[in-house]
């Protein structure tokens, strides 16, 4: 593997000493369910009402074949916008920032008593593995990965906005084409000034600090998986910290693939942590025949027509007794008014 590489793995994999934000929900993570979550209001902005603010907008964990990808958002009085992120707290694309001073920035933001708390918002959409995949994988209609990013930029927004902020201006980092992408926004948002471009995380200090927000919930969100799975296994001498067993979940990282590799069960393959419409848990999955290939029987035209979901599950009586005939119409037993009367 090449420095760079290396760099950029490290880079991404959670620090030991991570910071738990609130936009944690360990039910919703361990289930597989996406979710949203938002701060509170800064008070600030709860009594004057009309304070105008700009908002910034970037996602985390785009590429990895592991845990979710998350939206971050952040807003702020346009007032303050480049002296409280840029030049106090120093807010730059998650991506150089180190972990460490990534989990401390959010833990800043979260502090009562400091000036990030007391100005910002913040909101989070955590888009699981689970919901990523089987919404790449629908057999009909597709919902791609740039749809479901859209959407759930998008929703985030209209939510800041209907707890009655006045957002004056909007910053996003791309998805596709920026200009595509920006006139689609404009359409929604028509009031607000909108600016979509490449890179928008190391240019605009309140999409810095989104960015920061969106990383550390999914460094957490791996964190939570990873120590439910270590929990569940038996083997485990000693406790991992920090998903270092899975390193940054990325497929170039080779922790990721490796443990990928160790932990793949013949028939389901891997949990809700794992994205199965990646290329690299489908060729697993299909490499050397070590999963279990399941065939589900086809019916031809004949035998589907005019069938219906119910005639599965409907009860025949024969000599006040269910009929055999097919094993799921006595799955649950057989009614109780079927049989006495």
């Amino acid at each position: 593997m090449e420095e760079s590489e290396l760099q950029e793995n490290a880079q991404e994999t959670p620090p030991k000493d991570l910071f738990i934000a609130p936009s944690i929900h360990h039910r919703d993570i361990l289930a597989g369910v996406s979710y949203t979550h938002h701060s509170a209001i800064p008070e600030i902005l709860v009594k004057h009402s009309t304070t105008e603010c700009v908002l910034g907008v970037d996602e985390a964990g785009r590429g990895p074949v592991l845990g979710p990808m998350v939206y971050g958002l952040l807003y702020l009085p346009l007032a303050c916008h480049q002296q409280l992120l840029a030049k106090t707290h120093h807010f730059d694309d998650s991506k150089v920032l180190t972990p460490t001073v990534r989990s401390s920035l959010m833990e800043t933001l979260c502090k009562r008593s400091s000036d990030l708390f007391q100005n910002c918002g913040w909101g989070t959409r955590v888009m699981s593995a689970r919901d990523i995949s089987s919404a790449m994988l629908r057999p009909a209609v597709k919902y791609n990965l740039n749809a479901q990013a859209m959407d759930a930029t998008i929703d985030l927004i209209k939510d800041v906005f209907a707890r009655g902020l006045n957002i004056k201006e909007i910053y996003i980092d791309t998805v596709g084409s920026p200009e595509v992408y920006q006139k689609k926004l404009e359409r929604i948002f028509p009031t607000t000034r909108i600016t979509v471009a490449k890179k928008a995380d190391s240019l605009y200090p309140c999409v810095s600090a989104a960015s920061v927000c969106a990383k550390v919930t999914r460094d957490a969100a791996l964190e939570v998986c990873k120590q439910a799975l270590m929990e569940s296994d038996s083997q485990a001498e000693e406790p991992e910290v920090a998903a270092q067993g899975w390193g940054s979940g990325y497929p170039s990282d080779a922790r990721c693939s490796t443990w990928l590799k160790e932990h793949m069960d013949p028939l389901f393959g891997w949990g809700n942590e794992c994205r199965f419409s990646w290329s690299t848990t489908k060729d697993l999955l299909e490499a050397k025949a070590t999963a279990i290939k399941v065939e589900w029987p086809l019916m031809d035209e004949e035998e589907l027509d005019g069938m219906r979901m119910t005639d599965f599950y409907s009860i025949a009586l024969s000599g006040g007794r269910a009929s055999e005939t097919n094993e799921l119409t006595n799955w649950f037993g057989t009614s109780v008014a079927g049989t006495i009367f």
